[in-house]
């Protein structure tokens, strides 16, 4: 399921589609997983570069290049196509565009896809990379390439230097935090709070019997996020409201399910299957476990519901706010 965008930005998937409105801009170009702080930067010069007069757009890339280099080692991605798109969709860009990487894309060597992609399809103005950037067949352009060619092409060149100082920001680093559990730290990192798109499925239904019905999304494999129990907040149908989260195996009943996340919305009655819910996390309360009975873990549920609700109801972090409302 898509989610829609808001009006008047474009997402544009071919270089052939281009219209006009974008072209002649400044173009932001990177992969962008996670859109973190360091990734803002390289959109705010962007938005810089390009004044008044002109386009800002991102330029990006699915799936991933490292993912189609290796695509039997998946990178865990902090934000799937549906996220990064609605993301950037909120850094007062005019559009993306969005390129399949595949063999064709990955073949072109640095100067081919300066000429190719920027100089002819989007007759850039204006490219703004990160001080790492690099692209081409095998790697082959670097930004002190990319200022080379923009004298050659007439464009302007502007390299983002690292950001975060000694610990430069990176989607690794995010990543990391997010397998250790490290929601905050992570939130703090990217600049919003870590969420999820994911479409309501069937599950077992066992919730209801336990007193808390939940939601059942089933994210991909290589997630990066500790299995355990969260504090998060619920965003379907236009509303936002604050809930508790499992996501993991289930150890109770299984002794080696696929994992899977589990939000219940607090103080909502009603169906969501079928529904694209955006789920984000603010903090995990615990790691997953097994209980020596069912009472006990109904138990352990009442007492991470209240927690969730304290945290949820808490103050704003400034650093991190809502990235799904």
């Amino acid at each position: 399921m898509n989610v829609p965008l808001p009006p008047g930005f474009s997402l544009v998937r071919s270089l052939g589609d281009v219209p006009e409105a974008l072209r002649g801009g400044a173009v932001a170009i990177g992969n962008f997983d996670g859109v973190h702080l360091g990734h803002k930067a390289v959109l705010a010069a962007a938005r810089e570069e390009a004044g008044s007069g002109a386009p800002a757009l991102a330029l990006t890339f699915e799936p991933h290049p490292r993912t189609f280099f290796r695509p039997d080692h998946p990178i865990p991605r902090l934000t799937p196509p549906r996220e990064k798109r609605l993301l950037l969709s909120h850094e007062a860009l005019d559009g993306m565009v969005e390129l399949t990487f595949d063999a064709g894309l990955s073949g072109l060597t640095a100067e081919e896809f300066v000429q190719t992609v920027l100089v002819d399809a989007l007759e850039a103005s204006a490219v703004v990379v990160g001080w790492d950037f690099h692209f081409g067949k095998n790697r082959g352009g670097s930004p002190a390439f990319l200022q080379e060619a923009g004298a050659s092409h007439g464009f302007r060149v502007k390299v983002v230097e690292p950001f975060g100082g000694s610990e430069p920001v990176s989607s690794s680093r995010i990543r990391d935090l997010l397998r250790e559990g490290e929601v905050a730290a992570a939130n703090r990192l990217l600049g919003h709070r870590w969420f999820v798109l994911g479409d309501v499925i069937h599950g077992e239904k066992r919730g209801r019997e336990l007193g808390y019905p939940t939601a059942n999304i089933a994210l991909a494999p290589e997630t990066p996020l500790a299995h355990g129990i969260y504090a998060v907040r619920i965003a379907f149908d236009g509303v936002i409201r604050d809930g508790v989260a499992s996501f993991g195996r289930r150890p109770q009943f299984h002794d080696d399910a696929p994992p899977l996340l589990e939000p219940y919305v607090f103080d909502f009655k009603g169906d969501l299957y079928g529904k694209t819910l955006g789920v984000e996390f603010i903090a995990r309360l615990r790691g997953e476990q097994k209980f020596d009975n069912v009472d006990a873990l109904v138990s352990q549920m009442h007492r991470d519901a209240i927690e969730a609700r304290r945290i949820a109801s808490g103050p704003v972090d400034p650093l991190a706010p809502s990235a799904i409302g």
